[in-house]
């Protein structure tokens, strides 16, 4: 019998723990689908965050290392400096990256570290108990934002994609969905040119997916993904931000 679709080497044999219906589940096979395709597993060095995903290292099947909240960028570029022959990349969600990580992230994207960064935007803090994240929408209710998100007093969500590709550094920042086949389709594409990228050693790279959280945000699998494109997609909109390779960039 031919297989024509089996887990993937670059992912190991435990069951993921992630609540039903996450999205992190399929974020990890397509990263894991790239490096294998890419044959850069053996090359490879990931970031682990603190949240959701914080027992990454467990799931993917090339060298990890477990970074202090927010510090993967900080993490990934010592990594990297120090063993330049390695493709690193970081793994985070909005509470990781967008909040205590901001720093990390926007200093790592200007001095156009050449690591690729998996950014998990499901709007929340997950692992936490559904807090109110940078990402959160407006008038989006969460346990510490029982009215919704006041702008006026808490400002706008953070626009990732927006704030890194202004930036002259970054080689390639794009944000994608998870949220259906054919977003998936396209979410591995995305994942694909990132690490392709990393591989050549050509900068900087983002890939930010719009993703659900049906635990904190009391809904069925399904509705979450119904309520994230009716809601996410009009202010995280899809689409490219920045391919230097299309602008005859090396």
């Amino acid at each position: 019998m031919k297989v024509i679709a089996q887990r993937p080497k670059s992912l190991t044999d435990l069951a993921f723990t992630y609540c039903p219906g996450c999205t992190h589940g399929i974020s990890h096979r397509l990263i894991a689908e790239a490096m294998d395709e890419l044959d850069m597993r053996d090359q490879t060095m990931g970031v682990a965050p603190v949240g959701c995903s914080v027992f990454a290292y467990k799931f993917f099947n090339c060298d990890m290392a477990e970074a202090a909240h927010g510090r993967a960028p900080a993490v990934a570029t010592g990594m990297k400096r120090a063993r330049p022959d390695m493709h690193v990349f970081t793994y985070q969600g909005d509470g990781d990256l967008a909040a205590i990580g901001t720093s990390e992230i926007i200093h790592a994207a200007n001095r156009g570290e050449n690591i690729s960064v998996f950014f998990i935007n499901n709007a929340i803090y997950g692992m936490t108990g559904g807090q109110m994240a940078p990402t959160t929408l407006p008038n989006m209710k969460t346990s510490t934002s029982p009215y919704g998100r006041d702008v006026a007093d808490i400002g706008y969500p953070i626009q990732v994609c927006e704030l890194i590709s202004s930036l002259r550094a970054p080689y390639y920042v794009e944000r994608v969905s998870l949220l259906s086949p054919q977003d998936i389709i396209k979410a591995k594409k995305a994942v694909l040119k990132a690490m392709k990228f990393n591989k050549e050693g050509r900068g900087f790279t983002l890939v930010e997916f719009v993703s659900t959280c049906p635990t904190n945000w009391g809904m069925t699998p399904l509705d979450a993904m119904k309520w994230a494109k009716e809601n996410m997609y009009p202010f995280f909109k899809l689409g490219n931000f920045r391919d230097k390779s299309l602008e005859g960039g090396e």
